[in-house]
């Protein structure tokens, strides 16, 4: 039985210089960048598994469900928001940001056009830094997806009242 065990505890010792040797290669895991693979048919990385990882950038292959509802009522209710926005505009409310002022006196298709493309580049820069932990709030950036979308709650309630106030 001796033998047995001296024969097993060899190609343990085997097995794990060949995973060593294998694993000796460059980390695949440092390559930073997005692959056209993954983006058309799919990838496996959802979240970050090693401990070492999540101090660095990382880029991941697959979203949740919560992520794709999250973004697609913010994108409903910046829309949403656009629209009041204009018609508060004809019954005499100014808008308080300057950029998008100038963006309503030029017209208000530039408006919705300008307002949704701000918005979707700041979700799609949101959903690739989401796994950035920002130590002095002591969170991950991904949990902004909760306050966007209270942020824009509150936004187009705030309108519906001073809209039904107003009429």
């Amino acid at each position: 039985m001796d033998n047995r065990v001296r024969k097993l505890e060899c190609c343990k010792n085997a097995q794990q210089a060949i995973l060593f040797e294998r694993r000796s290669i460059t980390d695949r895991r440092k390559k930073g960048s997005i692959s056209i693979r993954s983006l058309l048919f799919g990838g496996r990385r959802e979240t970050i598994r090693r401990h070492e990882d999540r101090s660095k950038f990382f880029y991941v292959d697959r979203y949740s469900q919560f992520h794709f509802v999250a973004i697609v009522l913010i994108l409903f209710l910046s829309a949403v928001d656009a629209i009041l926005t204009i018609e508060l505009m004809n019954h005499g409310a100014y808008e308080v940001n300057p950029v998008m002022a100038y963006c309503l006196d030029v017209g208000p298709y530039t408006f919705l056009s300008i307002k949704y493309a701000l918005t979707c580049v700041g979700l799609i820069l949101l959903l690739m830094l989401r796994n950035i932990f920002m130590k002095p709030l002591g969170i991950f950036a991904g949990s902004f997806f909760y306050y966007l979308l209270a942020a824009f709650i509150g936004a187009v309630s705030w309108q519906f009242f001073l809209l039904f106030r107003t009429i």
